[in-house]
Order: structure tokens, then C-alpha cells, then sequence
């Protein structure tokens, strides 16, 4: 194992169960310090919580002055309130029983500021019904689509319109713009700054009209991880990174302008040598996230790797050093996706100091806690 990679190896692994999912907090720590850094001020961002989903993590980054978050689900909303969130985003248009969810949540929490967003004026409507009778009062973000063609409305009238409806809801106020550009993964920061400057120009545009016509425009939400360096050069913005609090192999390699450090590792062992130069580890798809080409997972021990099959409980690699790794051998791997890595195991164990101290419960994988 390379120097770089020592901080992996735990003098307790012998006795730990694989595959596992290992949190290392001090660099966890280190990498939030460094997100504020780059903002500028811990005020300007609103990280994702999507990619740990634990509430220890919430309550780090609400003691370092990290106060807002955003969230994929209801779940992840109410694990960020319980854990101290002032500001929580739900960042999925809400519809159906969710809308419901997300308003019974809001009255349960009165302390937390609660908001989320909107693409379409019948999901507008939802929320309006479902906030009527008060006791609960929302924010309501204006979703943009910026270029990844996933959610959101393209800046422009429509988007304008939308916004007015916001505006004249009842029980609903306008919160903002919300704008994700998660498809801008140039390896150059230069190339990202370029990439993004068409929407940033029709963003900043929908702002100023709005302003214009009196609406208040409280914030913009920018971006999301390869573009957190991108939009923390401008000012008014409000910064959504996720990925950076734990970091990946992925990231690591495709963003080498971006300085964080992998602080969660898979703990996996040897079970079978199927033949010469094959190992057989127990990190099948249920404990690596397999939505990508392989490498889903880096070895710093196998730096040649190569794997052969992948399936649910089981991955085999080639590598000429495999008669160096006898059954039972530990091995540790830095994951190429972090968030649903994180989000296929139940618990997390936590190191500090080289061994395990504790675990901590993957709270917010589930879909429902309580809301």
C-alpha cells in the first residue's frame, strides 16, 4: 500500500466483519473545512446530504456554521431537521402522497425553515392544496432546467410565470431559483467555467427580470460538486456540493482541481482464488454502487487490477500479485461512486485513530422515518 494510503489500514480489521463501509471523521472534517474555504463563508453553502444520509454528519456541518442543507427525499429532510438543519431543500418536485409528507413534516419541525421546488404549475397546485388550513407555510424554488435535461424549466417566460403563481399562492412563498448543472464534468476547471457560462447568463437574466418586476428573489442554488469551484467565484450564490464531504475515486480522478480527500473506504476480504492470478472478494453489487463501468471500486493494494466478474455478492479480479492475497486477506477500496455506495449498507463503522470506535446507523437510506 502506497504512504498515501495508510490512513486505510485499521488495527482492529481482523475482527471486523466485510464487506463494511468505513467513515474516517477527522478527514471528514477536514474536507468540510475545506468547503468553506472555497466558499467563503459557510452561510453560502447548502450541501447535499444525499451522499451520507447521517445525521452525525448534519450536526458536524451545523457546528462548523454549515446551517442549510438539501435533500433527495422526505427522509433526508427529516433526518436533517432532527439533526439540527436550520434550512432544509427538499430538492425533488413533491407530488402525489409526498406533497403531504413534506407539509406534515414542515408543521412537525416549526423551527425549520422548510423549502422545496417546482417545475409544473399542477405540482404547484399540490402544494397549495395541501398547505391550506395553515399551520404550515413553505418556500417554493423555481426548478431550472440549465442543461441536463433531467427536472426543471428552461429560464425564460415560463419560468417567469411559474414563479408569479408561486408569488400569488396562498400559504406559499417564493423562495428562489434552483439550478443543478450536475452534467458539467469537464476535467478542466476552465472548461467547466466556459460550459456553464450560457446558463449562468440566462439565470442571472430570470433574476434581474424578477427583481424588476418586484418579486423578491431570495436565493439562487447553484450546482453541485464539479461545478462547486465554478459558482464560488460569484457572489449571491448559494453552493449545493455533496460528493466533497466523503469524496470518490471518481471525482478524484476526473477533478484534480477539486483538493478533498477520500474519507470512506469498503472493507472487503479475500474468499476464493479461483485460479492462477484471480482473487474472488465479498464486494458484490449489494455493498458497491454498479450503476458505472467498471472501476467501481480502486484498490491502492491492486493497483492492477482488473475485474473479471462482478455479481451480487461477489467480485473477481485479475492481478499478478493475487498469490501475495491468501483467503482471508483484508483488502480496502476507495468506491468510483460514493452516495449509493453509502446509501446499500445500514450501518457505517467509524474510525478514528486507526481502529473502530463506533457505528452509526444509515438513518436517512430509508424511504420513510416517520413523515
Amino acid at each position: 500500500m502506497s504512504a498515501d494510503a495508510v490512513w486505510l489500514r485499521l488495527a482492529d480489521e481482523a475482527a471486523l466483519a466485510t464487506p463494511a463501509l468505513v467513515l474516517f471523521p477527522e478527514r471528514i472534517e477536514e474536507n468540510l473545512r475545506r468547503m468553506i474555504a472555497l466558499a467563503g463563508d459557510p452561510a453560502r453553502l447548502r450541501p447535499h446530504v444525499k451522499t451520507h444520509k447521517l445525521p452525525a454528519l448534519v450536526a458536524l456541518q451545523v457546528r462548523l456554521g454549515i446551517t442549510r442543507c438539501k435533500c433527495a427525499t422526505i427522509a433526508e429532510a427529516e433526518m436533517a431537521a432532527g439533526a439540527g438543519a436550520a434550512e432544509v431543500t427538499l430538492a425533488a418536485q413533491p407530488t402525489g402522497p409526498n406533497t403531504t409528507r413534506l407539509v406534515e413534516l414542515a408543521r412537525a419541525f416549526p423551527a425549520v425553515r422548510f423549502s422545496t421546488v417546482v417545475d409544473d404549475a399542477s405540482a404547484l397546485a399540490g402544494l397549495t392544496a395541501a398547505v391550506a388550513g395553515g399551520r404550515a407555510s413553505l418556500e417554493v424554488l423555481v426548478d431550472l432546467d440549465v442543461g441536463m435535461a433531467r427536472t426543471g424549466i428552461v429560464p425564460g417566460p415560463a419560468a417567469l410565470e411559474l414563479y408569479a403563481a408561486i408569488a400569488a399562492a396562498s400559504g406559499l412563498r417564493p423562495g428562489g431559483l434552483h439550478a443543478y448543472d450536475g452534467h458539467l464534468r469537464q476535467r478542466s476547471l476552465e472548461e467547466r467555467i466556459a460550459a456553464a457560462a450560457p446558463a449562468v447568463a440566462r439565470v442571472d437574466a430570470l433574476r434581474a427580470e424578477l427583481i424588476a418586476r418586484g418579486f423578491p428573489v431570495p436565493r439562487v442554488v447553484w450546482g453541485g460538486t464539479p461545478t462547486f469551484p465554478v459558482h464560488a467565484r460569484r457572489a449571491g450564490i448559494e453552493l449545493s456540493p455533496g460528493t466533497c464531504v466523503l469524496w470518490d475515486a471518481g471525482y478524484r480522478d476526473g477533478l484534480p482541481d477539486l483538493d478533498f480527500l477520500p474519507a470512506a473506504a469498503l472493507l472487503t476480504r479475500v474468499i476464493s482464488r479461483p485460479g492462477t492470478g484471480r482473487l474472488c472478494l465479498d464486494l458484490g453489487h449489494k455493498a458497491v454502487a454498479s450503476e458505472m463501468p467498471h472501476p467501481r471500486v480502486v484498490f491502492p493494494e491492486l493497483p492492477d487490477a482488473r475485474v473479471v466478474t462482478h455479481s451480487e455478492e461477489h467480485l473477481v479480479v485479475e492481478t499478478v500479485r493475487a498469490a501475495d492475497f491468501p483467503v482471508g486477506t483484508v483488502l480496502h477500496g476507495i468506491p468510483w461512486h460514493i452516495c449509493p455506495t453509502v446509501a446499500l449498507h445500514d450501518r457505517a463503522l467509524v474510525a478514528r485513530g486507526g481502529r473502530v470506535v463506533e457505528s452509526w446507523p444509515v438513518l436517512a437510506r430509508a424511504r420513510r422515518l416517520n413523515f
